[in-house]
């Protein structure tokens, strides 16, 4: 090679950083600047003899074809993980290279140029990466499979707890003293607080990891309101707080999560009533027509927010002060899990308040926009007359307080999964199929789902019992089939609620 040539390669590659050699047709490197040098030690002179075509490792790697290919088309290519025998023969940890083969004519001469780039830091970074996503995606299972666990472990025992506790209320409130009476309500209420604690926990666990589903559906805001009133109604006249209503309409349908809805409406009634000592709770909506929102304000005269706190309101377990902790019971979570599904069903969320007169929490949702009637037409199929339940619990923990929640109204036939046949739904003289659907039976109880409404001749509705409250795995029996699903613990209040849904659709 000229000096001219060596000169011009000298000045286009020295100042580069990167190992560069040059060779030509023969494969005699003619070519190398001081980075090459420096990382493969040796020097253009100790290297008369060399021929890359003639290195057994690049013939072993098949690199030797990219090159003569490379010669014969022109071009370029990149290759993986280049090694040779200079490399390996310093007997070191050989870095991983990725090299640019490129073609280049000069002077009436044919030459590849080899372009070696580091690649070891960038692999090893996303090595540690991979390994930390692996690890990620562990944890993710192990905390979805101990929510699951302690999801069914905890409330599968409060519905019992539960259940029992309110049939005892009711059943023996004027034959208990008056001391026995307090012990009970503590009983209940205590397990009340302990499952509210325990639901918006997880809630909240499956918010941030972004694992929440919503099942969307267009319903009546103002039901679902009403609803959430009776919810407060007793706390509210224990305290002889008065309920005021302002519903401009009889109907404003959204396209919501109703269970969502309802839990962040539960949690503003809830807060307004503990916070207010004397005075009244106020629910008013109204419909912004030039914006398609409904606007809903939640008033009480209670014992307002100061200006400090409010940055901190939203916050996740948080609370004004120490003296707020002590004297009303709370997780700090109530808000912070309304905003989140408010805001995630596309509405906001604000609050209004002046500490020591009472706070205003405002919110709003998208109209529905689905223009189509509401009204639906009840089935006329044989058996939907019939107060007589089909009911299947393997486990057989839900089947007596059932049957104590609706003995004055329905009849429950109950069979395990192991003795219900598909024959059973020949039977006429039943209205609802519900069962007791186990995590450990999942797919099980999925299966039996689909078949039953595939078999079913009277298409009687399915209701869902299960401590499960991941909302994906919720949906799968919702695309089996079932109606309505009931997570563990539910009142007798919901379960009858939820009979009379089924029997109005």
């Amino acid at each position: 090679m000229n000096e001219s040539l060596e000169k011009y390669f000298k000045q286009l590659f020295e100042p580069i950083y990167l190992p560069i050699k040059i060779i030509d047709e023969s494969g005699k490197i003619v070519f190398a600047n001081q980075a090459f040098v420096l990382q493969w030690e040796y020097t253009l002179p100790e290297l008369k003899e060399y021929s890359v075509f003639t290195d057994a490792e690049l013939k072993g790697n098949g690199i030797i074809n990219s090159i003569r290919e490379t010669f014969r088309s022109k071009g370029y290519c990149f290759v993986e993980n280049y090694t040779d025998s200079l490399l390996k023969s310093k007997g070191i940890t050989i870095p991983i290279y990725r090299t640019k083969l490129f073609y280049s004519f000069l002077e009436g001469k044919n030459y590849i140029v080899f372009l070696h780039e580091d690649q070891t830091e960038i692999y090893l970074a996303e090595e540690e990466v991979k390994k930390a996503r692996d690890a990620n995606k562990e944890a993710e299972r192990l905390k979805n499979t101990f929510l699951n666990v302690l999801s069914h472990e905890l409330r599968t025992p409060l519905n019992i707890i539960l259940g029992y506790s309110s049939l005892i209320r009711e059943s023996m409130k004027d034959k208990l003293e008056e001391e026995d009476k307090v012990y009970l309500d503590n009983l209940h209420s205590g397990s009340e607080r302990l499952f509210r604690s325990i639901t918006q926990m997880l809630e909240f666990a499956q918010l941030e990891a972004g694992t929440y589903n919503m099942n969307y559906e267009t319903s009546n805001l103002i039901s679902i309101i009403n609803n959430c009133i009776n919810n407060i109604t007793k706390e509210a006249d224990n305290k002889k707080l008065e309920i005021k209503k302002q519903l401009k309409h009889e109907s404003i349908y959204v396209d919501v999560d109703v269970q969502c809805l309802e839990n962040a409406i539960n949690n503003m009634l809830n807060n307004a009533v503990k916070f207010t000592r004397q005075g009244f709770v106020e629910i008013e909506t109204n419909i912004i027509e030039e914006r398609e929102l409904v606007l809903c304000k939640i008033k009480d005269s209670g014992v307002g927010i100061s200006t400090e706190y409010m940055d901190h309101l939203f916050r996740p377990f948080s609370q004004e002060d120490l003296n707020i902790g002590r004297n009303y019971e709370g997780n700090g979570l109530g808000l912070a899990l309304s905003k989140r599904f408010i805001e995630k069903m596309g509405g906001s969320l604000l609050v209004d308040s002046i500490k020591g007169v009472g706070s205003t929490f405002t919110f709003t949702l998208p109209l529905s926009q689905n223009a189509v009637s509401k009204n639906k037409i009840k089935d006329s199929t044989p058996g939907a007359v019939s107060n007589k339940i089909l009911m299947l619990d393997d486990s057989g923990e839900s089947h007596d307080l059932i049957i104590a929640f609706l003995k004055k109204s329905h009849i429950v036939e109950a069979y395990s999964f192991r003795d219900f046949k598909l024959e059973h739904l020949r039977k006429q003289d039943f209205s609802v199929i519900m069962f007791d659907v186990n995590p450990g039976r999942w797919d099980q109880g999925l299966i039996i789902c689909r078949d039953i409404k595939r078999i079913d001749p009277f298409k009687r509705p399915i209701i869902i019992l299960s401590s499960e409250f991941v909302e994906e795995k919720i949906r799968n029996f919702y695309e089996a089939g079932a109606d309505k699903f009931l997570v563990k613990p539910f009142s007798k209040y919901e379960l009858v609620k939820a009979l009379e849904e089924i029997s109005n659709t």
